[in-house]
């Protein structure tokens, strides 16, 4: 028998607190002090629906894998449930009306068209989330302007009639020498979350990394793969080595082939446009962990069970527990890269975490640059697979990078504006204008071939100076979201 919405709302405190979650009520009583968002915001709903935070935020096994079956207490007549009358939004009405009216998809030509419309039409928690970065955001617009230091030598008269883009990274032939890098809370952008992604790199074959804190399970995204599709993973390392040890290899038995462990998040940076919004969903449930401070954003609403400890005696560690490739992910500079060489990491992501974490921290472009001469230099560049992500809007960086020796290029908050602003269509079409400029930038290069790219063809030396003014990208200052002080608090009504 149904329970009615009486029986749940006599549960509203933390002495029993029951919430209803897809018309079923369960008691979260127990599971109050370990919810990584913190109880606050659990306790805000008890005894009533809770479903619309919920869903945003938590991938649907959420439930099955972290509270106990003897807590789930069945289905709910929602009938006999009181419906929360909510105050109508003028911001979000304005929202709403600005997606009726955002451009044709076929208007968009470049990375940054999606961009500028998902800040648009996307919920103000939803852009703050995606779009903030580090304290003063330098190393996030310094990972896009970094590229143009970089300038071309191109060769000619070269038969660049039929020009290959595909190549291989970590063992596996793909189409482009791009992949979907890993980023969190995909359901904030569109209702469908990951899957959405996965669906496109299908169409395009391009890899997807999947993210520990994904709105998604993993197993929806490796459910929505197919035929031969090529999916990693990215992992947030627990305190908890049980909980790491069971997520590793619940992946590799779903069959992602490359495990790519964040090294560059002991601790989450400040992300100011993210705090200002006051985050209070519950967090991703991916990894159980402990509470914190809701009102500090979404990045910290989702984040505490990272553990600040690991370090490089725990490589091994990753090595003895799978089969799958062991690559570092925010490795920062050479000396680094010669040290994950030494433990046998199979390669590393020089990556400032899309400037997320330490602000005024080098481009991932720079780092490579240094990089790749010192590991030439000592024989050591087939050693290790060399990949790059931050600040990619156009075929041109992913060039650049492949120039300088990198092995593939992440790209990231591109795929999640394209996914809010126009679903799976807008992912296809974002990389489908990668591929078309790339086509047609490898042809102006004279290359024929991704494997023919070499650092003989760019200048990289003004890369390494900062203080030179770098060439004004309109487009990108266009859609960059300026960091603004606090607003006045409104007058006192009398």
């Amino acid at each position: 028998m149904a329970l009615k919405g009486g029986d749940i709302e006599q549960h509203n405190d933390a002495k029993s607190c029951w919430v209803i979650i897809h018309g079923k009520a369960y008691d979260v009583t127990e599971f109050l002090p370990e919810h990584p968002g913190g109880s606050k915001i659990i306790l805000k709903y008890a005894g009533k629906d809770a479903t619309e935070e919920f869903e945003p935020i938590h991938p649907p096994d959420t439930l099955d894998k972290y509270l106990d079956k003897s807590k789930h207490l069945g289905p709910v007549d929602m009938d006999t449930v009181a419906k929360e009358v909510k105050e109508e939004d003028p911001e979000e009405a304005g929202r709403l009306e600005r997606v009726d009216q955002k451009p044709l998809l076929s208007q968009c030509y470049n990375l940054f068209d999606f961009e500028a419309v998902a800040r648009r039409i996307m919920k103000k928690t939803a852009w703050g989330y995606y779009s903030s970065a580090a304290d003063d955001e330098i190393t996030m617009r310094e990972n896009h302007s970094a590229f143009h230091r970089i300038w071309f030598r191109p060769q000619v008269l070269v038969d660049v009639e039929n020009v290959d883009l595909s190549t291989t990274m970590l063992g596996t032939k793909c189409s482009v020498p791009f992949y979907v890098t890993a980023t969190a809370l995909g359901k904030l952008g569109h209702p469908e979350g990951e899957v959405v992604l996965t669906r496109a790199a299908h169409t395009h074959n391009v890899i997807q990394m999947i993210p520990t804190m994904a709105s998604c399970s993993l197993d929806e995204m490796v459910d929505a793969r197919r035929g031969d599709q090529v999916q990693w993973l990215q992992l947030y390392v627990n305190k908890d080595r049980e909980i790491t040890r069971r997520i590793v290899q619940h992946a590799e038995r779903r069959g992602c082939r490359g495990l790519f462990i964040t090294v560059d998040a002991p601790q989450l940076g400040r992300r100011e446009k993210d705090m200002r919004t006051k985050f209070t969903d519950k967090g991703s449930d991916v990894q159980s962990g402990q509470e914190t401070d809701t009102s500090q954003g979404a990045a910290r609403a989702i984040s505490s069970f990272i553990d600040p400890s690991l370090s490089w005696k725990d490589v091994p560690w990753f090595k003895s527990i799978t089969k799958m490739p062991v690559i570092l992910k925010g490795v920062q500079r050479v000396e680094d890269v010669l040290r994950a060489v030494h433990v046998g990491a199979d390669g590393v992501v020089l990556s400032n975490h899309g400037g997320r974490q330490l602000d005024t921290a080098r481009s991932a472009i720079e780092v490579l640059a240094e990089t790749m001469p010192v590991l030439r230099a000592r024989g050591l560049q087939d050693r290790i697979q060399v990949f790059v992500d931050g600040g990619v809007r156009r075929a041109t960086d992913v060039i650049k990078a492949l120039c300088l020796g990198a092995s593939g290029v992440g790209i990231g908050r591109p795929f999640l504006y394209a996914m809010g602003a126009y679903g799976q269509e807008g992912v296809e079409r974002a990389m489908q204008l990668l591929k078309d400029e790339m086509e047609m930038d490898m042809r102006l290069i004279g290359c024929a071939s991704v494997h023919d790219l070499n650092p003989s063809l760019v200048d990289a030396k003004g890369l390494f100076v900062h203080s030179n003014p770098t060439p004004v990208d309109a487009l990108s200052h266009s859609v960059y979201d300026a960091l603004v002080p606090p607003a006045q608090r409104p007058k006192a009504k009398l």
